[in-house]
């Protein structure tokens, strides 16, 4: 019997490593030119000011690099709501007197340490365990590598629509994003709008090339489908699409565009959140 070669490195993954970097640097660079007075300007994420996000994407990628966790009593606030959000902020506290020029060299140094662990790295397989998590949360590679470069984009966008600096959409790191948000829609028009038999759903952003068709067939599950006329068409700016799905702004804060069953389209509209 004659040995099967070694598995060659999985494209996919290399991809998404080659995607969480560029999402760090171009993070890094805009946050180098952030002036002083913004850096405790309020975002979208409740309690978090712009520098509380960088400290949070440095406190991650620190420990991801191999640095130890921090040991450090966060007391109760209203934005804490779970177990996830004590340990994230327990990252961004340990980091409150730190400058924003500190915090953006802690991210561009664990960056280029776990950058150079992962190029070495024989990524053949995405369902095995990776070498460290986020407080050990039980992901696989393919899981992490994802959530990486996805986490540090939103982060990106929390920063730019707190000083108004638009940008960033045109990147590796927005097309991921958008496309990791727009695959949950079946979870969301299945368990939470929970429509007819035969309802079809479309999902439309058009400035980013992009739109989701989802029917609910037969046995009662949600699908992406390429079929179908649609009994609801939501159409969002990429924009608006981020900050609903992510969870970051109300329906009543963006703009979508109706057509059809426009209290499905609503109902949608106001169920996209799928970040925690």
């Amino acid at each position: 019997m004659t040995d099967l070669p070694p598995a060659g490195p999985d494209a996919r993954l290399l991809q998404l490593v080659e995607v969480w970097h560029s999402a760090c640097t171009d993070f890094v660079a805009l946050v180098r030119t952030i002036p002083r007075e913004q850096w405790e300007s309020p975002t979208d994420l409740d309690g978090w000011s712009v520098k509380d996000n960088v400290a949070h994407v440095a406190h991650l990628e620190a420990v991801l690099a191999g640095a130890p966790e921090e040991t450090i009593e966060v007391a109760a606030a209203p934005h804490l709501r779970g177990l996830q959000n004590y340990y994230t902020e327990a990252g961004v506290l340990a980091r409150r007197d730190r400058d924003m020029e500190a915090l953006a060299d802690e991210i561009e140094q664990a960056v280029a340490a776990r950058y150079a662990e992962l190029r070495a790295a024989a990524l053949t397989d995405g369902s095995a365990p990776p070498p460290r998590t986020p407080g050990g949360i039980p992901w696989d590679t393919q899981t992490l590598l994802s959530n990486r470069p996805f986490d540090v984009w939103m982060h990106d966008q929390d920063v730019r629509r707190a000083v108004a600096r638009a940008g960033g959409y045109d990147s590796p790191a927005a097309q991921h994003v958008l496309g990791v948000l727009g695959l949950s829609l079946p979870m969301v028009v299945g368990k939470r709008l929970s429509p007819p038999v035969g309802t079809t759903v479309r999902l439309a952003v058009p400035e980013a090339g992009l739109s989701w068709t989802v029917r609910v067939g037969d046995d009662g599950r949600a699908r992406l489908t390429e079929d179908g006329t649609a009994t609801a068409t939501v159409t969002l700016s990429p924009e608006d699409f981020v900050v609903l799905a992510g969870g970051r702004r109300p329906a009543d804060r963006t703009q979508p565009l109706l057509e059809g069953d426009e209290d499905l389209g609503r109902r949608l509209v106001n169920s996209l959140a799928v970040t925690p």
